[in-house]
């Protein structure tokens, strides 16, 4: 399930793909079982009144509601929750490659999706099987990076990977393929 998180949770778009087990146990319609929600946006505005504040999806707060409840705990509009972070796990779910519709010859951008771990992306490096050098990326927002490809470089793909946080690095090794198309999803082999 996904959220919006404030400042303070997005982070700048480095909080993109980190996971939080939340439950609310303050309101009569509440569960008190937890869910695991995945940061995927910013909350502007209003969220950042809170130090923490969590925009659950519709879903979301169906899941944290007993059964039967989903639609009162959804109409209270804001409810108290306990939260901590914890490691995502995307069952039996490699590495997604979603490459943005902007991209072209001279520069690839993707967004990740279903990384296990952390979830927060350090660093990622693109590794033309053309050259074998590696190109730093750079992100542009949320989980989505870019990078410039100089001329004459030509893919596959493989793309290094560094989580923010435990600094575990995988290497996804020719998962862009070289007639990659924008709009598309890859599917790496690996995952933290």
């Amino acid at each position: 399930m996904i959220s919006a998180g404030n400042n303070n949770l997005f982070n700048h778009g480095k909080g993109c793909g980190s996971c939080y087990q939340v439950k609310c146990t303050q309101n009569a319609e509440c569960s008190g079982y937890p869910i695991t929600v995945t940061i995927t946006d910013e909350c502007p505005g209003a969220c950042n009144d809170d130090p923490v504040h969590f925009d659950l999806s519709g879903k979301a707060f169906g899941y944290l509601a007993k059964h039967g409840q989903g639609d009162a705990l959804r109409n209270k509009g804001r409810i108290n929750i306990e939260y901590q972070r914890v490691q995502c796990y995307y069952n039996n779910t490699s590495i997604i490659f979603k490459i943005d519709r902007g991209s072209n010859q001279y520069y690839l951008a993707f967004a990740l999706e279903g990384v296990n771990g952390d979830g927060e992306i350090g660093s990622m490096e693109l590794i033309p099987s053309s050259s074998g050098q590696s190109l730093h990326m750079q992100p542009v927002f949320g989980a989505t990076w870019k990078a410039d490809i100089p001329n004459g470089i030509t893919g596959s793909f493989s793309v290094r990977i560094t989580s923010l946080e435990s600094r575990r690095t995988i290497t996804a090794y020719n998962s862009i393929p070289a007639n990659w198309q924008p709009g598309q999803y890859y599917i790496s082999n690996v995952n933290f």
